[in-house]
């Protein structure tokens, strides 16, 4: 052992689990535009299950501590290694958990920068999801953050005899 190991990414005994590849993937895509918005924290809070506190909304001890690791975590590491890592050890349910979380995440803020675009490719290839398989969530999730059906009349989807369906 190397006088500066101890800096060489988590020491924690807990390894990769299901959840910390949840929460790490989170970071990965708030932080791939090189920015964290107000929108991507909320979402993350919300999905993590924030603590209330004097009225403020804050990360809870053992979310904290989670939040602390993948943040090391993603310092250190490419997403590469990443995927590599967490696509063993989660179930097809857990992936696909993820990606939907990681799309709403990226869709928080109102548009999918291009580097967030690029990194849930990644995630597809990294978890063997094909675009094909995932785009009837995808779907879904865009209607649940497409708000402009609300505030435009006009808008294509309230055409009359406009019906959502899925397309797989």
């Amino acid at each position: 052992m190397g006088l500066f190991d101890i800096f060489k990414g988590d020491k924690s005994t807990e390894g990769m689990t299901p959840h910390f590849a949840f929460a790490t993937s989170l970071l990965y895509m708030m932080q791939s535009d090189g920015e964290m918005d107000h929108e991507e924290v909320g979402q993350l809070l919300a999905v993590l299950g924030g603590e209330e506190q004097n009225g403020v909304i804050g990360v809870g001890a053992n979310n904290r501590q989670l939040l602390d690791r993948a943040v090391k975590y993603i310092r250190n590491n490419p997403i590469e290694k990443f995927l590599k890592e967490a696509a063993p050890i989660l179930t097809d349910a857990q992936k696909m958990c993820i990606l939907v979380n990681l799309v709403d995440s990226s869709l928080a803020d109102g548009q999918p920068e291009q580097e967030e675009q690029q990194l849930f490719a990644k995630f597809l290839d990294g978890f063997g999801i094909s675009e094909e398989r995932f785009t009837p969530f995808f779907e879904v999730i865009v209607l649940k953050n497409d708000r402009s059906v609300f505030l435009n009349q006009n808008h294509p989807k309230n055409q009359p005899g406009y019906e959502v369906s899925l397309h797989v």
